[in-house]
């Protein structure tokens, strides 16, 4: 019976086996950290990932242009600073990376998937702080006010993508897209980082409330839904600019017929 108890384990021997085990293995920290600590070093460790993955990419598809570090060159400007928010803009449009060099760089056909383009986006914004990518509650239309929306739109955009976003050109062959088609993200980044020939709206100009009204205005007045009160849109002036289309190319048209039969009927009358 004595040689039987001596060989009878511990009660805390397995617990003592469990703890080394666990610190062996790095799980110790793991299972004692709080889990608030957890959950950002598992966080910065995914990001660290992404940077890697997207450094990749860039070096393969973007650093021809813009540089081995991002610093630009004469092919493409410098990425230090831009965000992620415009590699998103640029990269999910598809303007980037370009086809070739231009007055400005059309919308196309995305090469990226959206996970290819969040890791070159967390390898730039890896380079220098810039505007990050939004929640989808910063640019989701639902609940926004459309008629603040509009009249933003009217004072800050419309001088160059029309009253109702249908675009326009500029000068030296660049152009102010058509908004119709647009993803809702992609125009609330354009308001952040300010693409090509467009100015950047930050936060203090234009609150990020005031950037879902102007989103949600775009989405309303291009929907299948909206009314146009002047039939044929003519860009979204309205019925003003279709009456002065009439006016000015109608009124024209019978000056030149009446100025053709008068010179018919005075020839008739000289022969």
């Amino acid at each position: 019976m004595k040689k039987l108890s001596a060989r009878r384990r511990h009660p805390l021997a397995a617990l003592v086996v469990l703890l080394f085990a666990l610190a062996a293995t790095g799980g110790l920290y793991t299972a004692f950290a709080p889990a608030g600590e957890a959950k950002a070093e598992k966080q910065e460790s995914s990001k660290s990932l992404a940077i890697e993955e997207g450094k990749k990419l860039y070096a393969t598809g973007c650093s021809s242009c813009h540089g081995t570090g991002g610093q630009g060159t004469s092919d493409g400007p410098s990425l230090v600073g831009v965000g992620a928010a415009a590699v998103d803009f640029q990269v999910g449009t598809g303007r980037m990376p370009a086809q070739q060099p231009g007055a400005q760089v059309p919308k196309k056909k995305k090469i990226y998937s959206q996970d290819e383009t969040n890791q070159l986006a967390a390898y730039v914004a890896s380079l220098g702080s810039g505007p990050s990518q939004p929640d989808k509650k910063a640019y989701d239309p639902a609940g926004a006010d459309v008629a603040n929306g509009g009249e933003l739109f009217r004072t800050n955009c419309a001088q160059c993508h029309n009253f109702t976003g249908k675009g326009g050109a500029l000068t030296h062959g660049k152009f102010a897209p058509d908004l119709a088609d647009v993803d809702p993200k992609h125009i609330y980044e354009a308001m952040q980082t300010g693409p090509q020939n467009m100015p950047s709206f930050t936060d203090g100009a234009l609150p990020e409330k005031d950037k879902r009204d102007i989103v949600a205005y775009v989405k309303e007045v291009n929907s299948d839904k909206s009314e146009s009160p002047g039939g044929f849109s003519l860009g979204g002036f309205g019925p003003v600019s279709e009456g002065l289309f009439a006016w000015i190319f109608g009124l024209g048209a019978m000056v030149a017929v009446a100025t053709w039969v008068a010179a018919r009927t005075a020839k008739a009358k000289k022969s």
